[in-house]
């Protein structure tokens, strides 16, 4: 099945017509012809004999977008003018900067805000080094590290490549907590340099946040940082899924009606995702969990398993099931992928019990496509934004941050992390709450604010927080 077209491809058309009878007919006939789909015409002019209008079309691959461009030059009396693709002029000259907080305009504001006042600063610091989360930006600031080892579902692309998702993630802590995050790229060929140069950049931050860093990598770079450093470390691909995975499932119960406790959950990909979504599970309850690699089931007992795999087969699997994908699905209740696209079957969804819950979340390509499960599946979830029930780690990790940050928590306990899914879960209200409405809007400014509140009251409860 071909990919419908979507904003993520889509293109503007700079396009001139004749100022004739059914000239933007045919356009708009042709433009549909290939498949592609008119999302706006963004502008009006006309002069004398002929016509200007910007076109916004949404396309569904690059290939597609050529075959709606020459489309477009065919049509009589038509003349492209220019084109674009929009998702890389949005990212031209990147999407962030940094902005000062006070005027320099004179000589008065120069002497306090650098030579000679930035000195007293400096030495109240020095002496107490606790004021630097006081007066430098460490106390609202967070580094978003990657090697660019496992990005998105491109895989190992280099830290060069990873840089456009790190500053996407440096906008959302901004825009839906007030956040001032900066991607940290970094070129290493081990986790050791991870840890060691994150050690090293540390005084600068307030909060790390680990992002597309390959397991079982990532596994040991956190659990050193944690380790070593005395602010928040939190790699998002594990504990961000999780947590926006468990609110995803708490609401889904409420519409099927059955409880944690009782649940048969297939977890398809046991890498960091995986692996923290079965953990947060577990402490939410749940106890018949079954876990598939590339290589089948998890057990304990399999060999070649890493530690944490091995951890996860020693804590999940209570029954040994063994073999592959399809042979585990028939009977669960749960389906949650984190693994790759088009992996699930119709007819795996079809041996699941009654109300069966498909959370399929590989990005950018589901493990099956919703439009594919019609009627057979009670709650459908991905982690795309163009179908209903995203399950969207931008709900959890802008939130997380602020509360811990607010609170000056040297840690984030998973406490914590049950907290800000118990708050995710319940910015939906009983009266919204529907098949295809599970998840709160991540455009709803309100969650993350419930999600910081949450968070910041279980450092307290946990005794995680610095004395302010």
């Amino acid at each position: 099945m071909s990919k419908p077209p979507a904003t993520q491809y889509s293109i503007s058309l700079d396009v001139t017509l004749d100022n004739s009878p059914g000239v933007l007919g045919e356009l708009c006939t042709a433009i549909g012809a290939v498949g592609g789909n008119i999302y706006a015409i963004e502008g009006f002019v006309a002069k004398g004999s002929l016509l200007e209008r910007d076109i916004v079309v949404n396309c569904s691959s690059v290939d597609h977008q050529a075959q709606v461009v020459a489309a477009v030059k065919a049509v009589h009396g038509v003349t492209l003018e220019d084109w674009y693709d929009r998702t890389f002029r949005m990212h031209e000259g990147g999407k962030i900067e940094v902005l000062p907080l006070c005027p320099v305009g004179d000589q008065d504001d120069l002497s306090m805000a650098y030579t000679p006042g930035v000195a007293r600063v400096c030495n109240a610091i020095a002496a107490d080094e606790a004021l630097a989360d006081e007066y430098t930006i460490r106390k609202n600031t967070v580094a978003i590290v990657s090697d660019g080892t496992a990005v998105l579902g491109l895989g190992d692309i280099g830290p060069k490549g990873a840089m456009p998702v790190m500053e996407g993630k440096a906008l959302l802590f901004k825009a839906f907590a007030g956040v001032d995050a900066f991607p940290i790229c970094i070129d290493v060929s081990s986790p050791e340099e991870i840890i060691e140069t994150v050690v090293r950049l540390a005084p600068t931050f307030g909060g790390i946040n680990l992002e597309d860093i390959a397991a079982p990598g990532a596994f040991q770079v956190e659990e050193a940082l944690k380790e070593q450093l005395d602010i928040p470390i939190f790699h998002d691909d594990q504990h961000g899924t999780a947590v926006v995975t468990l609110a995803a499932v708490e609401n889904a119960l409420r519409i099927v009606g059955k409880q944690m406790e009782d649940l048969s959950i297939v977890i398809s990909g046991v890498g960091a995702a995986g692996v923290a979504i079965g953990k947060i599970l577990l402490g939410a309850g749940a106890s018949k969990i079954v876990g598939v690699d590339s290589q089948g089931a998890v057990y304990d007992g399999r060999g070649g398993l890493n530690s944490w795999k091995q951890w996860f087969a020693e804590n999940t699997n209570p029954d040994g099931k063994q073999g592959a994908l399809s042979d585990v699905m028939p009977g669960a209740d749960v389906f949650i992928g984190v693994s790759a696209p088009d992996i699930l079957t119709v007819e795996d969804i079809g041996n699941m019990n009654s109300d069966p819950i498909v959370f399929a979340m590989a990005n950018p390509d589901p493990e099956i496509r919703p439009e594919l499960v019609g009627d057979l599946v009670r709650v459908m979830g991905t982690g795309r934004s163009d179908y209903p029930n995203q399950i969207n780690n931008v709900l959890a990790f802008p939130g997380i941050f602020r509360g811990a940050l607010d609170a000056r928590a040297t840690d984030i306990t998973e406490n914590m992390k049950l907290a800000a899914a118990k708050a995710i879960a319940d910015s939906v209200t009983d009266d919204e709450l529907t098949e295809t409405n599970i998840m709160p809007s991540v455009f709803d400014a309100a969650v993350s604010i419930r999600v910081a509140a949450a968070v910041a009251e279980a450092a307290q409860a946990d005794g995680v927080c610095r004395s302010l």
